[in-house]
């Protein structure tokens, strides 16, 4: 007897908690009705005993088996004390709020709880959440009505919900990003087939164009010149000061951007604190605009008209009344909406061939001239207009020297 104790201590201790039994439960109801359960008893990795009843054995088993692998990695969080999403959540948006999220970041952040997460989500705690959970929850914002795109941001906020509540020891795994693994494999091929191309004179506006809106930008002409020149995002260009205009170098540095809530803050990413070239005419036409342009404290390069930061709908529709002076229309409406289409222009201009009026760059210059965190965005985004010669003849010549 003394030793089945010991050998029970060894396993309880090297398990760091096991399960101490799976038995039926059985009672009668006033109403005289026979009724049965089963019940796991067991204890966790820091010595709490707890019960969970089940209708059926085999469920009792399934999650049994699985909660006593949670105690061995002592990962196992017990129903009684675990939070619930919307508190999880909560606690997920403070931890980004000490991190130094932007406002605009942050907000976009609360729109996917308090919106999405929250009204499906919210009442269910932590330790009850599966892959399948995660799963009905992604169909289900489908179904009523949300774009992919919302769709696909929400989930990526929940597997963030989730993570974080992982690392404080509320909950054993994320089932989010098991989901979210899970579903990226499945889908990689088919969202490649999907992805739109992006085409010039559709969603890039061709060089005649672009010539055109500059025609007619008027007052608008210096910010959509450098808009067009360099690929800066709108934000980058509206938190842009002289002070990083170099005109003796002949560059531009980028190492702020402005939100949304006109809030001067660092470029999006890292790669996106970089050196832009200025060329001839445009360096010329800011040299002419720093004239003109209205003064402030922040010494911006396209502030408002008081000399602070800019909105970003006003950017927006000096390209919408250029376009339309200019007649690049698409029944009666601007044919770009979105500063966004000279970024892509720039891109386009830096891969095309020099013969035909491009800067023809190596990929990885462009991914540094746009700012990219990584080259593969840049390939994923404009691959397809980088040139593809005929390689026939040098194929050739390699089969005659291999073969030979």
């Amino acid at each position: 007897m003394l030793r089945l104790c010991r050998a029970r201590a060894i396993l309880r201790k090297s398990d760091g908690g096991y399960i101490m039994s799976i038995r039926k439960r059985t009672w009668t109801t006033r109403a005289g009705e026979a009724r049965e359960a089963w019940v796991v008893d067991y204890t966790d990795q820091d010595g709490g005993r707890h019960l969970k009843t089940f209708d059926k054995k085999k469920e009792a088993d399934a999650w049994a088996a699985a909660t006593k692998l949670e105690v061995i990695r002592r990962v196992h969080t017990p129903i009684s004390a675990s939070i619930t999403v919307a508190k999880a959540a909560e606690e997920w948006l403070e931890s980004r709020r000490l991190k130094g999220r932007e406002p605009a970041t942050l907000a976009q952040y609360r729109t996917h709880v308090e919106y999405h997460i929250a009204p499906m989500l919210g009442t269910i705690k932590l330790a009850h959440l599966t892959v399948a959970t995660i799963a009905d929850f992604q169909a289900r914002l489908l179904r009523e009505g949300r774009s992919w795109a919302l769709t696909r941001k929400i989930m990526t906020s929940l597997s963030g919900i989730l993570g974080r509540a992982r690392i404080n020891g509320r909950i054993a795994h994320n089932p989010a990003r098991e989901f979210l693994a899970e579903e990226r494999q499945g889908d990689k091929k088919s969202d490649d087939r999907q992805r739109p191309k992006l085409r010039v004179g559709e969603d890039i506006p061709t060089v005649d164009e672009v010539r055109s809106i500059l025609e007619h930008a008027g007052k608008w002409r210096p910010l959509l010149m450098t808009a067009a020149l360099t690929g800066m995002r709108a934000s980058e260009l509206r938190g842009l000061t002289w002070d990083n205009v170099d005109f003796g170098e002949s560059v531009i540095h980028v190492v702020q951007r402005a939100d949304c809530y006109r809030t001067i803050g660092d470029p999006k990413s890292r790669a996106g604190n970089r050196t832009i070239p200025l060329t001839p005419k445009l360096a010329l036409g800011l040299k002419e605009w720093k004239l003109a342009c209205p003064k402030g404290e922040a010494n911006l390069c396209f502030p408002n008209r008081d000399g602070g930061v800019e909105w970003h709908r006003a950017l927006a529709d000096g390209l919408t009344d250029a376009q339309v002076a200019a007649k690049i229309v698409v029944d009666g409406k601007a044919k770009y909406s979105g500063l966004h289409c000279l970024r892509h222009f720039f891109a386009s201009w830096c891969i095309n061939r020099k013969v035909d009026g491009g800067l023809e760059l190596p990929a990885k210059v462009v991914s540094e001239r746009l700012g990219h965190s990584s080259i593969a965005i840049t390939l994923n985004t404009y691959g397809h207009l980088f040139p593809r010669g005929d390689d026939s003849a040098a194929l050739a010549e390699g089969e005659a020297a291999l073969l030979s």
